[in-house]
């Protein structure tokens, strides 16, 4: 086997890998793939033409580094490289393809912190209120509030099945990263726009183009399974709609969640617990927001400021 073939079969083992074992999104593994492969290509100009993985030294990494910011890469996209490259090379070395990790030895490149965009309640609720009652409108408006009633991943609401769904009982079972599962409630909204969603988009949806019932609780246009792209089409569909001047994403409706339910009164761990964050610190970046809109009420309001 050449040396190329056996490359791509290694990147091949490697998406598999993030897949099953590691239960990552179709759009987490293209990720790593684009990361990847990027980083091939610039290897192989360097070398002029195959290179294999276990020949790639510390100078090489740095000299990519320094070519992505010559290009003016983003900080964040070059730690994100980096960091596929490393997990790419630590299952070479797991599965005894190689036998060195030279991206341990490189440390990711220094982030800015950045608060993340969310919408003001008023905005969300534009949006909310957007879907028609078509069959396709039903749909939408149970996408949108199970994204901003659960704070779910997009993934998880894609991977949403009929039986993780009870309506009596208020509350979705989402089966989140790493194979963790989590129950989370919902509201009366939330229920009465997936009843009807049932009722008038998935079931005319699904009989219209004759598909065979599958367990997917959200659906297409022509009745199979929703995917992650086509969550983010119907969320851009709307904003577009409303010319939002923010980059919204389905993310976005995530980070909306936590800050609304944190400016309610929310515990934080109540917030870590709902939003499936492994570390409190990764739920703490909503304290900042909050706290930075405080300060802004205070300043604009108190006489003394």
């Amino acid at each position: 086997m050449s040396q190329n073939l056996m490359r791509k079969d290694w990147i091949e083992k490697f998406s598999n890998f993030l897949l099953v074992e590691k239960n990552g999104s179709r759009l987490t593994c293209e990720n790593y793939r684009r990361d990847i492969t990027d980083f091939e290509k610039f290897m192989e100009g360097k070398a002029g033409g195959e290179f294999s993985w276990d020949q790639v030294q510390v100078i090489h990494i740095r000299s990519y580094l320094a070519w992505l910011n010559k290009e003016n890469y983003a900080r964040r996209t070059i730690a994100r490289r980096i960091s596929s490259l490393r997990s790419f090379y630590k299952f070479l070395l797991r599965e005894e393809y190689i036998g060195q990790n030279p991206f341990a030895k490189v440390h990711t490149p220094k982030l800015d912190k950045r608060l993340p965009v969310f919408l003001e309640e008023a905005e969300i609720d534009s949006i909310l209120n957007m879907p028609d009652a078509s069959p396709l409108g039903l749909r939408d408006q149970a996408v949108l509030e199970m994204l901003y009633a659960t704070g779910c991943r997009v993934s998880e609401l894609a991977g949403l099945h009929l039986g993780d769904v009870d309506l009596s009982g208020l509350f979705v079972l989402l089966h989140g990263k790493g194979n963790k599962d989590r129950i989370v409630p919902i509201g009366h909204t939330c229920r009465d726009s997936f009843l009807k969603y049932f009722a008038g988009g998935r079931t005319p949806l699904m009989k219209k183009y004759q598909v065979v019932e599958h367990q997917y609780v959200f659906v297409n246009n022509r009745g199979g399974a929703l995917t992650d792209r086509s969550v983010r089409r119907i969320l851009d569909k709307y904003v577009q709609k409303l010319a939002l001047q923010k980059n919204i994403s389905p993310h976005t409706i995530r980070h909306t969640f936590a800050t609304h339910l944190l400016e309610h009164g929310a515990d934080l761990r109540a917030v870590q617990e709902l939003l499936g964050h492994a570390s409190l610190s990764t739920t703490q970046i909503y304290t900042h927001i909050t706290n930075e809109r405080i300060n802004k009420v205070y300043q604009k309001n108190f006489p003394r400021a």
